[in-house]
């Protein structure tokens, strides 16, 4: 039985794909193959050497898009009293009180695209760590998703305007949106090169060897292009 369509194959035909090929190409290639009914999402993929069960070696971070993902992103703000205010007047979509944490644990209520906390409530935030975590929205200060109420606005804002957080999963692999396939050339290439950008700049120190092994990026329904990643990845 075939693994992929007709469609699939015959893209697949356009480049080797073998070879690695400059991150301006490989975008280039994945615009032309993005072909679907719909406006396929494109994400780069990073295969890390890094051994993903040690504390040390875990990659975390946020990168600012420098043209957004191309979608509304509804923030969610743990928050109370005068915080809680604070971040609706700053543009929070949802302010989590007591009724929304509820229903976060008990009905696995996830109607939002990011979260963010003050420090002071993080004590009630736990309660939905084992829903939050696995999706990526437990809010976390390393992540820059813990912040005190006078950075709200600017980190709301962020959110909004396409600050990405990314982060290693069981495999020691890396999976980054950078945008919508109908982005204009420039603007997904730019999108792609602060990816890199940032996963590069956050290697562990205690990581012996190669970093980035491998580099993929590719959108929804098409196979991926390798990008060069040794040296200047441009």
């Amino acid at each position: 039985m075939a693994l992929h369509g007709k469609r699939y194959v015959d893209i697949a035909k356009k480049f080797d794909r073998e070879a690695a090929y400059p991150l301006s190409e490989a975008v280039k290639l994945v615009k032309e193959m993005a072909t679907a009914k719909f406006d396929e999402t494109v994400e780069l993929h990073f295969r890390l050497g890094i051994d993903p069960r040690q504390s040390d070696q875990q990659v975390r971070s946020t990168v600012l898009l420098p043209n957004g993902l191309g979608k509304t992103v509804r923030v969610l703000v743990f928050a109370e009293g005068e915080d809680a205010r604070a971040a609706e007047a700053a543009g929070a979509d949802v302010v989590a009180d007591d009724e929304i944490l509820n229903k976060i644990q008990k009905e696995n209520w996830l109607e939002f695209d990011a979260a963010l906390a003050v420090p002071s409530v993080m004590g009630k935030v736990g309660r939905v760590a084992r829903i939050l975590g696995p999706r990526g929205l437990m809010p976390n200060p390393k992540a820059g998703t813990v912040v005190p109420p006078s950075d709200l606005a600017r980190a709301i804002n962020e959110l909004k305007a396409g600050r990405v957080e990314f982060r290693n999963d069981k495999t020691g692999n890396l999976h980054v949106p950078v945008g919508k396939a109908s982005f204009e050339f420039d603007r997904l290439l730019e999108n792609a090169q602060a990816i890199v950008d940032a996963v590069t700049r956050v290697r562990p120190s205690t990581i012996k060897g190669i970093y980035i092994r491998r580099i993929t990026i590719a959108s929804t329904m098409s196979p991926g292009v390798h990008v060069e990643s040794s040296g200047p990845v441009v």
